[in-house]
């Protein structure tokens, strides 16, 4: 007989919290237990029901399982069930999602473990719903057996309650060549098909009243009013006028107070624009959590789905998506793999349940769940995503499926594509080579050549080109490029190297076979070989003095041009910074970890020369294999041969981007040092040596990658350059644009936001546009400036436990250092947790930013520590959100790049330049804390030495106070309760 099989509703139900946890033992009994207590229950208790297993781990402070977990994790059951859908990995979160809670549930402090049973009862049910379909139901047996296999706890109990549901199911095991067929995804998934070329759009404007009249329709009677927002839409209506001068796009600023409502503001405008023209608005912003917050609002423009999905696409750069040719490399391994090593195959076939359901295979950001990679592995989403950019694009089998290919050619048929800056950006430059004759005729972007761009979050754009136009020299820059052309070299990588992805043009074209192996070669010689970062650690670790070596000398180890280089780099880096030397600033202490490269010490022009010699031999067959193809591509299409063609297009895209444009780049600033550029002369660019730690060797002592880096001093003038030719409509909106110097009168406050955001670069002035907040900030907000919080972390830590105590939850804790986060989390999230108050940081919770942002606004009282990511574009409305707190006035970090910065761009006044990029981040801190008409909050920062002269940044009409931290606390009380009573 066989062994029982263990059901869920049998196992202890735990939800565990830093203060006491709730434990509902099998015997039906409810406890609540400390940390040390729960432990000791646990340890006489078969595996429990949870929720989010790695999480729970690390509140207990036990140390990880060996996959495959044994508990049950409702999160993974979660994901079985329902695929594509997703919910805040809590409790609360799943039982808000599945309709067990309603939101006066919200209001209630501790959920207990009860709980657990009714979502586990509610997942099976849906379950049994679905698999009424005998179609569905076959397919989830399917799923069943590899996830049996693995190990996964959940499968006995699903397998025979699958069985239960239908005495006519066949329990036969299918065929070992036939069960592992339910995981090739790429078979069911739908095909795209071509569409003939969209027309160019055409030029017609959009009327002001118009965009009234389509705001009115989309928001309907029962908005919220936000006076303002309808004359935004009005004024935008000038960036999709059509542009009168070559070269000259049309372009407003418009500053949008808090609450004004931009986003369907704009998007008014942009929808009658793409429907009277035919054409594609792009709306770009910062980050993919604002995308999908975009995307959520224009359910209310295109309320049917389906339209939705044609009329709005977001669009990401390649390695956001699923890659279905990485999906089954990764499956043929796990495949061969002993039985005992095949857990890996539980998030495999999760991530694959998903693949059948997604909407469009985002993989960050989408709708596959945030915190699908902290339950198993944020690795296995990099592998199975094109991150290493190896596509092969026509060439690959599943072309015609691909997630990625499904999403263009939705994007270059659509109204409005919402993108992020940073592919924005990337495009706009691409396209901008073509008529200059700088690439090859009639390759534009794959994205398409947009003419009207929408910028919001545009307070951004500046940190955005400065990240796209920026260049590094590094050993894992080189390295990548050296890997990204070999492909692996003897490990068991499965990098595909240029070969693999050509071996169908090589065949074809047998030309380019002699310019194709003179690059490998030059390739061979001339970029780090496997293991340059241990060999480089190894020259560190030599001992230097009591020895004959003269210093400078190279290790014999070290007998390649960019090995060398880089040894080099790091001698000069060493050289130049003092020993242990730290920057002070207030309190905020910097290691430095790098120099200026001019003047070059004298050892490293020459092993500049021999570099650049090495980058020349591969820069040479790469430009002959690009001419090759060009021409190829500029011949006469055959009948039938648009596949290749389109091959020979990609190829020739990639060959660009990934090499060809890389080591011009490098090749550029490798000359600087050759020829230094005249101190005299007013830079264009920044160029300097740095050192940071390796991601992949954190482990190990003294593990650096070191890095040659260029930044345009103004990257805004390769942003307004790319730009300018190919667009005729461009919006630039924020609630932040300008800074709020107290200073500075209206028109200076307007040229110094030009300025700053590279307007001043185009042709053509912007057109300006300011609407003010809705908010009565003098009622609805206060904020403090603490006197006394003395600075050691014991101090610290007590300020923040009895401001959030006071809220009573609700509070954002905001630092300029990720170690006094920690330290601040560690002394105080038990304390707090026992008083009711779970406290989640970023940087300690096995969270990502998302996640912990949705958790935060679904846990009553909860309160959340972050950095700057939290700082900028958080939403979270309502009582989950009233008050602000941080630890020190965030001032620009000192380095190499901001030196060089304040000093030419800040017209002598380095000190003001300092101030405008502070005050730029206390007005965007302080705009999480109203995002509705009845909000109400705090906003308390804890250093005294905060200038008077930053406070312009907070709204007029805040009432602004320095006090003693008590009174400052009794203060705040009143006036939380206050408007908690009045709400």
């Amino acid at each position: 007989m066989s062994d029982p099989i263990r059901s869920p509703f049998q196992a202890p139900a735990l939800i565990a919290s830093y203060g006491l946890s709730s434990l509902l033992t099998p015997d039906g009994e409810l406890m609540e237990l400390g940390k040390d207590e729960l432990r000791a229950q646990l340890r006489t208790m078969p595996p429990p029901l949870l929720i989010h297993g790695p999480a729970t781990l690390r509140i207990l402070s036990l140390p990880p399982e060996p996959p495959p977990a044994p508990w049950f994790d409702l999160l993974e059951l979660f994901l079985f069930v329902h695929p594509a859908r997703s919910a805040t990995p809590t409790a609360r979160g799943i039982g808000l999602e599945l309709g067990l809670l309603t939101p006066e549930a919200l209001k209630e402090t501790i959920l207990t473990a009860d709980i657990l049973y009714q979502i586990c009862e509610k997942l099976v049910q849906d379950l049994q719903e679905a698999a009424q379909t005998p179609s569905i139901k076959a397919r989830l047996h399917a799923f069943l057996i590899p996830l049996r296999q693995a190990g996964w706890s959940w499968a006995p109990f699903l397998e025979q309650f699958l069985h239960e549901t239908s005495s006519t199911f066949a329990t036969a095991a299918p065929k070992r060549s036939t069960a592992y067929d339910i995981l090739k995804v790429w078979k069911r998934l739908p095909q795209w098909e071509e569409k003939a070329q969209r027309p160019h759009p055409g030029s017609q404007p959009v009327d002001p009243t118009a965009a009234r009249k389509r705001l009115a329709t989309m928001l309907g009677h029962s908005a919220e009013p936000r006076p303002g927002q309808a004359d935004f839409a009005s004024a935008v209506t000038h960036a999709f006028r059509p542009r009168d001068i070559p070269n000259a796009p049309n372009i407003i600023l418009a500053e949008a107070g808090t609450g004004t409502g931009k986003t369907m503001g704009y998007i008014a405008p942009a929808s009658l624009w793409a429907e009277t023209n035919d054409g594609a608005v792009w709306i770009s912003t910062y980050t993919r959590h604002l995308q999908r917050q975009i995307e959520q609002e224009l359910i209310r423009l295109y309320p049917d789905a389906e339209q939705r999905r044609q009329k709005a696409v977001i669009r990401k750069g390649r390695e956001n998506y699923l890659c279905l040719l990485n999906l089954e490399d990764i499956l043929n391994t796990v495949q061969n793999r002993p039985p005992q090593q095949k857990h890996s195959l539980i998030p495999l076939t999760l991530l694959i349940r998903w693949a059948e359901c997604t909407s469009d295979g985002d993989l960050m950001g989408g709708d596959l769940p945030g915190w699908f990679g902290e339950l198993f592995s944020h690795g296995l989403l990099s592998a199975i995503a094109d991150r290493r950019g190896e596509c092969i694009h026509a060439a690959c089998p599943h072309y015609q499926t691909c997630f990625i290919e499904h999403s263009i050619r939705r994007a270059q048929h659509a109204d409005l594509v919402i993108a992020n800056h940073a592919l924005v950006l990337s495009q706009a430059a691409w396209n901008a080579l073509i008529p200059q004759k700088r690439a090859p005729a009639d390759i534009a972007d794959e994205n398409g050549i947009p003419t009207r761009y929408v910028f919001d979050e545009g307070h951004h754009i500046p940190d955005a080109a400065d990240s796209a136009f920026s260049l590094t020299f590094s050993g894992l820059e080189a390295a990548e490029l050296r890997r990204w052309l070999l492909g692996a070299e003897g490990s068991r990588s499965r990098a595909r190297g240029l070969a693999r992805r050509m071996d169908d043009i090589l065949e074809r074209l047998p030309e380019l076979q002699a310019p194709f192996q003179t690059l490998i070669y030059a390739t061979q010689k001339g970029l780090p070989r496997p293991g340059w970062s241990l060999r480089l650690q190894a020259t560190r670790e030599q001992p230097t003095q009591g020895t004959e070596t003269p210093p400078g000398t190279i290790p014999e180890d070290l007998d390649h041009p960019a090995e060398i280089f880089l040894f080099m780099l790091e001698r000069q880096l060493l050289a130049r910074r003092e020993e242990e030397h730290q920057q002070q600033r207030g309190d905020v202490s910097h290691t430095r970890q790098e120099c200026d490269l001019h003047p070059t010490i004298p050892d490293l022009t020459e092993a500049t020369e021999h570099l650049l010699n090495a980058l020349q031999a591969i820069l040479r067959p790469l430009d002959q294999l690009i001419k090759l193809i060009s021409e190829q591509l500029e011949a006469p299409a055959e009948e039938g041969d648009m596949p290749f063609r389109q091959r020979l297009e990609s190829t020739l895209r990639s060959l660009y981007r990934r090499a060809f444009s890389r080591l011009q780049g490098w090749v550029g600033i490798l000359r600087t040092i050759i020829t230094p550029p005249n101190p005299h002369d007013h830079p264009l660019y920044i160029d300097f040596i740095r050192r940071e730690r390796l991601p992949a060797l954190r482990t190990m002592e003294e593990s650096y990658d070191i890095a040659l880096n260029r930044h345009w001093l103004d990257p805004t003038i390769p942003f307004a350059s790319t730009l300018q030719s190919t667009t005729h409509g461009l919006l630039m909106t924020s609630a932040t644009l300008r800074d709020r110097d107290g200073d500075d009168t209206e028109e200076e406050s307007w040229e110094k936001a030009e300025q700053r955001l590279g307007t001043t670069h185009f042709l053509q002035p912007p057109l300006r546009a300011a609407l003010m907040s809705p908010f009565n900030y003098a009622q609805q907000t206060r904020a403090y400036i603490i006197t006394d919080v003395p600075k050691d972390m014991a101090s610290l830590a007590h300020a923040f436990q009895r401001l959030f105590e006071t809220s009573r939850g609700g509070a954002l804790g905001l630092f300029t250092a990720i170690q006094r986060l920690k330290e601040v989390h560690r002394r105080i999230h038990e304390a707090l947790a026992l008083q009711g108050l779970p406290l989640y940081a970023q940087h300690v919770d096995a969270m990502d930013n998302a996640t912990l942002i949705d958790v935060f606004r679904t846990e009553p009282h909860s309160c959340l520590l972050g950095t700057d990511a939290m700082r900028d574009g958080v939403d979270v409305p309502g009582e989950a959100l009233q008050m602000v707190v941080f630890e020190r006035t965030p001032w620009p970090r000192p380095d190499i790049l901001h030196r060089e910065r304040r000093r030419l761009l800040s017209g002598g006044r380095p000190g003001a330049y300092d101030d405008q990029i502070t005050r730029m981040r206390l007005q965007q801190a302080f705009g999480r804390l109203i995002r509705r008409s009845d909000d109400y909050g705090v906003f308390v920062t804890l250093d005294r030495r905060m200038p008077s002269r930053l406070l312009s940044a907070f709204p007029k009409g805040v009432p602004i106070k320095r006090l003693p931290f008590d009174d400052a606390l009794s203060e705040i009380e009143v006036f939380l309760q206050e408007r908690r009573e009045a709400r």
